[in-house]
Parts: C-alpha cells; structure tokens; sequence
C-alpha cells in the first residue's frame, strides 16, 4: 500500500474514533440497579425506548444506592434509579444541592419472610434472633428496624439485625443461619421458593392504601437545571414504560427477565418471577407522603444528619412540574407533592 492510501485510511480509522468519543461525551448517564422495581430502567433497555428519545446513553449499573448516589454528587451519573432513603440522605447531606427527585419507579415488594417452620408472629418473637436486610440504612433496613422498635424491641440489644448482600442473604437463608430477612422483590419469592420460607409480614399492610415508595428516580441538580428538555423526554420514556408494563405485564415479564439473566447472570424461573411481579406496583407518582414519612423514621433511627429538620428540609426534594408535563399530555393524572 502506498503512502498516500495508508495515511488517508489512518484518518479514517481515527474519525471514526473522534465521532464515537462525542457521543460517549454527549451520552445521558443513568443509573439502576438489576432488580424488578427498576423495571423502567430494564424494560426500557430492552426496547430501547430511552435511546430513541435521548440518543446515546451509558447506562451504568448499581448493586447499593449510598454508592450509587456518591456517584451522582461525584457528577458521574445524570439520572438515576434508587431507593427513596439513599436519595432522601444523599439531599439532606448535601442541604438540597445534590438532587431532586423527578417520579417515582415502584411501590410495594418488599416483605418479612421467615423460614418456613419459624413460630414467630410478632417482633417480640424475634428476640434473641437474627434478621437480614440488604444494607445498612437503606429503605427495607429502615422499615425493618422501624417496626421492630414500634413494639419495643430494640435492635442491637434485643434482635441483631444483619446488613448482607441479598444474594448473600439468600444462601445464608438457605443454611438456616437466619430468622428472618426484611428484603425487595425479587428476592421474597426466592427466599419463599429456593430458601424454603413463608411471607410472616407484606410491607404493604403497613401502609395507607399499600402503597409505599420503593424506588424513585432522581436528577442529579445541576444537570436538571441545565437540560431541562432532556430531563422531559427521559420523562416521556419513563411514563411511557410505565404504562406499556402495566398494559403488557407478560411481554414485560419476559423482557424484564431477560435483562436480569444478562445483568445479574441468572434469569428466575416463571413462577418465581409471576409472585415477585404481583407484588409490585409499577409507578410514576413518587408517594411523596409515604416518602416524607420513612425519611422521618430514618432521621429517629440516626440514619440522617444530625439536628436535621426533616420536614423543612425535604420541602423541596421533589420537582414534578415535568412529570406532571409529560402525564398531561397523555391525560393521565398529576402527581401530589404535598
């Protein structure tokens, strides 16, 4: 090949490499973690309906929400799928300036589930025992240790509550190491189907209507500030998953599993994935009272900063005004922020 063919084909090569860097660049950078109530989030990959509303996107993928969050402050994530209580502390620590929380995800599907020849039917039960939940402060931990002390029984002292991995919970379950595990969907029903046990407490029962944040979504502030039309039409993906997994719950099982046989490495087997989709409401509305009122019991619990009001602090967490946008048009009803 002569000197003239051979630089021209290098120039090539390298444009090719220059345009790819602008779209890695100019890529939206969302956050979610391999679990069924980021159904959105997986769905959407699988269908790539996020793309097609916002072009490039370099999906990263999250197995905690304090992590997940630190990358948001850290200004290396855009978007992100989380569990109320991390977004909750990541906006506190941050006196508002981090984030806001633009829809919701999901409500429901977390449970208490016990082995299944367990005898215990009330906190006091579980005295002297061992119960699991996936993190140390996060939304399942702070329901958990929430109903355990509205009956008196401290944990620590009284009931040693473990912080474990869910799939580590789920071997240790297994091995009948624990007494219980306060966990998410869809790790109820494996813990019920492949770990021998039984539901003793739906999470849902606890709660007016049932209905109870369990993951949102947030906006990291600044980006939201800055690309306000971008924020509204990953709105638009995200309603309209929403509503195309309500609509087509077993096409959205289908996709949903195979997002998690690729992202988790295991997809879960149909009956396991009909309990765990049952037992999940997907959603847009960010619950925001039931949100204000688990971050009230995180802040008892010592998971907030210190002398935080709460109330004042969380006033504006939430932004809906492009939720609400993008539900109008597609006559669906607003959101509540109060």
């Amino acid at each position: 090949m002569s000197r003239k063919p051979l630089i021209l084909w290098c120039l090539f090569v390298l444009s090719l490499f220059t345009v790819q860097g602008a779209i890695a660049a100019d890529a939206v950078r969302i956050g979610h973690f391999p679990n069924m109530t980021h159904a959105q989030a997986l769905v959407g990959r699988s269908q790539g309906i996020f793309e097609q509303k916002l072009g490039a996107i370099d999906w990263k993928v999250f197995n905690a929400g304090p992590s997940e969050m630190e990358a948001l402050i850290a200004g290396q994530l855009d978007i992100a799928y989380v569990g109320p209580n991390p977004a909750v502390n990541a906006y506190l620590r941050s006196k508002g300036k981090s984030l806001k929380i633009i829809a919701g995800a999901a409500s429901g599907g977390a449970s208490l589930v016990v082995p299944a020849k367990s005898t215990a039917r009330s906190p006091q039960d579980f005295k002297g025992k061992r119960i699991a939940s996936p993190e140390l402060g996060n939304t399942q931990d702070v329901a958990l240790r929430r109903w355990l002390k509205s009956a008196g029984v401290a944990p620590g002292r009284d009931v040693q509550v473990i912080p474990v991995k869910n799939a580590d919970i789920l071997m240790l379950f297994q091995q009948g190491r624990l007494d219980g595990a306060w966990v998410p969907e869809p790790w109820v029903s494996r813990l019920v189907r492949e770990g021998g046990g039984r539901i003793l407490l739906d999470e849902r029962t606890l709660w007016k209507d049932g209905k109870f944040p369990t993951a949102v979504v947030v906006a990291r502030s600044e980006f939201l500030e800055k690309n306000r039309a971008v924020v509204e039409r990953f709105l638009e993906a995200h309603v309209e998953m929403t509503e195309w997994i309500k609509k087509n719950p077993v096409e959205a099982k289908k996709r949903l599993n195979e997002q998690l046989a690729k992202l988790a490495g295991k997809a879960l087997p149909p009956q396991t994935l009909d309990d765990a989709f049952s037992r999940v409401l997907i959603t847009s509305d960010p619950l925001v009272t039931p949100l204000n009122t688990s971050a009230a019991w995180a802040g008892e619990l010592g998971y907030l900063p210190k002398k935080t009001d709460i109330a004042r602090g969380l006033a504006g967490i939430v932004d809906a005004a492009l939720l609400n946008s993008v539900l109008a048009k597609r006559s669906l009803p607003a959101v509540k922020v109060r």
